[in-house]
């Protein structure tokens, strides 16, 4: 009996254990736009800025519609998501991938960032896109909501 309680409490810990591993940093929900960073772990970003505050968010996206609401706080750092293992890097110094045929996350054209270069090119060469750097992914994201901040692109059928 008491071998039966054990295994049953180590399936439970173990169970838990893998829950929390997913699980991503708070906030749980995207500042902007209220998606889950959990489901979207993949592409989600932290901004930090200099007095201290910071915002998850789900995307580059969001991130833009972050820093424009923030008018006058400056930025001391980005995170954002490898898109293979989910870690936070820093986005300034992740290779970035802009466009190919995965679908991007609150955008029309995708924006992904990774830790590695070599699994950069990987994806290029499996998905499409192209090499980009951290301005340059940013600069695109700008540009799209330019367009109309508060239209969430590519939001259509997205389960938050």
């Amino acid at each position: 009996m008491k071998k039966l309680w054990l295994a049953i409490l180590l399936v439970i810990s173990l169970g838990t254990i893998c829950l929390a591993a997913d699980k991503v940093e708070a906030p749980d929900a995207c500042k902007q736009c209220g998606m889950d960073r959990t489901k979207f772990g993949h592409s989600r970003m932290v901004v930090t800025y200099t007095d201290g505050s910071s915002a998850g968010t789900c995307s580059i996206n969001c991130v833009v519609n972050d820093m424009n609401e923030s008018k006058g706080k400056q930025v001391k750092s980005f995170q954002v998501a490898d898109y293979n293992t989910r870690k936070l890097t820093d986005a300034k110094t992740a290779a970035w991938v802009i466009g190919g045929s995965k679908r991007g996350v609150m955008t029309p054209v995708a924006k992904w960032a990774f830790a590695d270069k070599k699994d950069a090119a990987a994806f290029i060469k499996q998905n499409g896109g192209k090499p980009a750097t951290f301005d340059e992914a940013l600069k695109a994201a700008e540009k799209e909501n330019s367009k109309d901040p508060h239209e969430h692109n590519g939001h259509d059928d997205h389960k938050m």
